[in-house]
């Protein structure tokens, strides 16, 4: 077993889309005063198994259906035959277990049992973009399950466990981060046209081309620096989240002009490391509100 190959497989660039969500989720709990440390940790687990999870299921199911057999970019395990099949479908489902495990100490700890069948709805989701008879990423779905789960799910879940909850100012984060997560999901899909439209994958860039597709991939990184903005006017303090534009200015040039599969992975690259940030950065200026009062 080479750990270096499974640790690739487990796509380490696309975890702050499981780090941010939790940050501006735990940042909108720290504005009512009901910030809990243990509950956020564990919270970052269940998003971070779930997220190994789902790319080694994504690397399972596009390798047996042959999707991954002349793709450019970062190895697979499955498509490039380095690992066995089944190993990677299990370490699929072991990072499923270990996140459902997270979850369920979660759902003691705030007795919200109906948690439960929102972890559920997760994994099935997290299994079936890519796998079984008809994948919902095939058909042109997956960035907006990426935005509902990683984006609107995530964050105002992690608000919703420590708050007991619902809270708007969480609603609005996971709508603007779930736009990035769309972004990082989209920008892939567009260096991938070819080889998907090829093997049957309808992705929406496959559905739309790669003009329009970087259109929408733009305007999915800049909608939340105009809400960072408009932030602002509330708390100032997110002013910091400003400092992301040195990640979006260069993740949108290269998103639009690239053409090449490697500018397009640096685009990728970029995009991943903007949503982060904004997690980051926005988190950290409403955090400080609870210092200036």
């Amino acid at each position: 077993m080479n750990l270096r190959n499974w640790i690739t497989g487990a796509r380490v660039r696309t975890l702050p889309l499981a780090v941010a969500p939790i940050v501006l989720g735990s940042a909108a709990a720290d504005l009512v005063d009901r910030f809990d440390f243990n509950l956020a940790a564990l919270a970052l687990m269940v998003a971070l198994f779930l997220q190994i999870g789902v790319n080694y299921a994504n690397d399972y199911s596009d390798g047996i259906r042959g999707t991954d057999n002349n793709r450019v970019g970062p190895l697979r395990l499955t498509g490039s035959g380095l690992v066995r099949p089944r190993a990677v479908k299990q370490a699929a489902f072991i990072s499923f277990a270990l996140a459902a495990a997270s979850g369920l100490a979660i759902v003691v700890i705030t007795s919200q049992w109906w948690l439960i069948g929102l972890g559920a709805i997760a994994i099935i989701a997290a299994w079936y973009y890519t796998g079984g008879k008809r994948p919902y990423g095939y058909a042109g779905l997956g960035e907006l399950v990426v935005f509902i789960f990683f984006g609107l799910v995530a964050t105002v879940g992690t608000t919703y466990i420590q708050t007991l909850g619902f809270d708007a100012m969480s609603l609005l984060l996971g709508i603007n981060f779930g736009f990035y997560a769309s972004a990082v999901l989209l920008i892939n899909n567009i260096r991938d046209i070819e080889t998907d439209r090829a093997s049957g994958k309808n992705t929406i860039a496959v559905l739309l081309g790669a003009k329009r597709a970087k259109l929408i991939y733009a305007a999915l990184i800049w909608l939340p620096v105009v809400f960072n903005l408009m932030l602002i006017l509330l708390y100032p303090a997110t002013v910091l989240g400003l400092i992301n534009l040195l990640l979006v200015i260069p993740a949108s040039l290269s998103g639009l002009k690239g053409t090449s599969p490697k500018e397009l992975i640096s685009a990728l690259k970029l995009t991943s490391l903007a949503g982060l940030g904004f997690g980051l950065l926005v988190g950290a200026g409403l955090f400080a509100v609870s210092f200036s009062i």
